[in-house]
């Protein structure tokens, strides 16, 4: 008998649902090939989740080369031109067959927004690299920054600083201490089979930054097409004018630097074949405006950032093309340069270990000939990058060093580990620029 708010079920309704239910239960569960892993897809718990920060030129670069990597996924692009924002989403996309990669103008929302990225590469303008970085590091992202990595000695600090307190990973681009050619450069330098190097050479013959005028003002674009403020960041503030967005602003001390524009390309380079850890000192000898300018570091080797007439490319005495260094040594020399298909040497027989050097520099640094791969390696296992913070701040430094040398025209001692100049308050001065309050760390 039925009771009020009872449901009657006759035994055959009983068992039909109880033989239904258990076979659910019994069913297999279908999961996702790409969630277990298999057939080369990496779990989800084991992906670097990415974002963009300024992609183009150079960061569009970059992107594609990350974007190949197959435990990295791109989630989103921050950058404050909508056509270079767009493009980029387009590549995203793209690669993942989908559009879920999300849009940003702003790098403040951006980090604010994204707790679920792991980490950020940053390819802004030069102006933009340290604050980005520092900005990025203190929201607990990872870093993978473009050179030149900042524009000041105190911006290098500022970086060092942050990726210290913050426990972060950080991989400056400088790429070449992960190529084969520059790597065997190095090892022969570093590892004593030139005998005790006397000296180096670091290429630093292209010059920028060095107008410190302004262009006349043009209409602003709408702030939704480019956001100007937010274009100029830390830098002092200019009217707009259409060359600086287009590959115009590093001529322009304003956003970029001099000696330090090419030198981050190769300084880290030269170095890494030196053991720079007894290194107190460096002295600058100013030798006037566009000559080859020789320093002198406190272990005895001679540092000479060399200048050349001509394109970016041109051959020199030291190397046959652009972004090279140079070791020597009473053994011999050995040098690097882009465009190489082997090592120069100064005797073919400095070439014969070539394999055996490159296999004992891996099996020692575990470290792959691949740049971001070393990047993405390191933010799995939580140790330092190639170009670390330290390594990026010390040829950075140098480099700013050498550009206040040129400006003060006078003869500067630079101490490495306090980070300023013996004695000269005026260089001393130079260490740091203005920045705007709006745009500050």
């Amino acid at each position: 008998m039925k009771k009020s708010g009872q449901t009657q079920i006759s035994r055959r309704d009983f068992v039909k649902r109880a033989t239904l239910a258990c076979g659910a239960l019994a069913a297999p569960q279908i999961i996702p090939a790409s969630a277990l892993g298999r057939d080369g897809v990496v779990v989800p718990s084991e992906r670097i989740v990415m974002g963009g920060i300024g992609i183009g030129g150079r960061g569009t670069h970059d992107l594609g080369w990350m974007i190949g990597e197959p435990d990295v996924q791109f989630v989103a692009i921050c950058d404050v031109r909508k056509s270079r924002r767009e493009a980029a989403k387009n590549i995203v996309d793209g690669k993942y067959g989908n559009k879920d990669c999300a849009l940003y103008g702003d790098i403040r929302q951006f980090l604010a927004e994204r707790s679920d990225v792991d980490a950020v590469i940053i390819a802004t303008g030069d102006r933009w690299h340290a604050l980005a970085a520092t900005m990025a590091m203190r929201a607990g992202k990872d870093v993978y920054c473009e050179k030149p990595s900042c524009l000041t000695i105190a911006q290098g600090q500022m970086v060092v600083e942050t990726a210290r307190r913050y426990s972060r990973v950080y991989q400056t681009g400088a790429q070449r201490l992960s190529e084969p050619n520059h790597v065997f450069a190095i090892e022969m330098a570093r590892t004593g089979r030139l005998g005790k190097i006397h000296t180096v050479y670091a290429d630093i013959r292209y010059r920028g930054g060095s107008r410190h005028d302004w262009l006349p003002a043009e209409p602003l674009p709408p702030k939704e097409e480019l956001d100007w403020d937010a274009w100029l960041g830390p830098c002092p503030w200019r009217p707009y004018n259409n060359v600086y967005v287009n590959h115009g602003w590093y001529n322009y001390y304003d956003f970029a630097t001099d000696v330090a524009m090419w030198g981050a390309h190769t300084m880290a380079q030269a170095l890494a074949g030196i053991d720079m850890t007894n290194v107190s000192t460096i002295e600058f000898e100013y030798a006037g405006p566009d000559a080859t300018m020789v320093t002198r570091l406190s272990n005895g080797v001679k540092l000479v950032l060399v200048r050349v007439d001509g394109s970016c490319w041109e051959p020199c005495q030291y190397w046959h093309g652009a972004c090279g260094e140079r070791f020597d040594g009473p053994e011999g020399w050995t040098a690097a340069a882009d465009g190489y298909s082997m090592t120069d040497v100064s005797s073919p027989a400095l070439l014969r270990e070539y394999k055996k050097v490159l296999a004992e520099y891996m099996g020692r640094t575990r470290r792959p000939m691949n740049h971001v791969r070393d990047f993405f390696d390191c933010i799995k296992s939580r140790r330092l990058t190639v170009a670390n913070p330290e390594v990026m701040y010390r040829s950075m430094s140098i480099c700013l060093a050498a550009d206040i040398c040129d400006v003060l025209k006078r003869n500067l001692k630079f101490d490495l580990a306090k980070g300023e100049f013996v004695g000269d308050a005026e260089a001393n001065q130079m260490r740091f620029r203005t920045r705007r309050e709006t745009w500050r760390a």
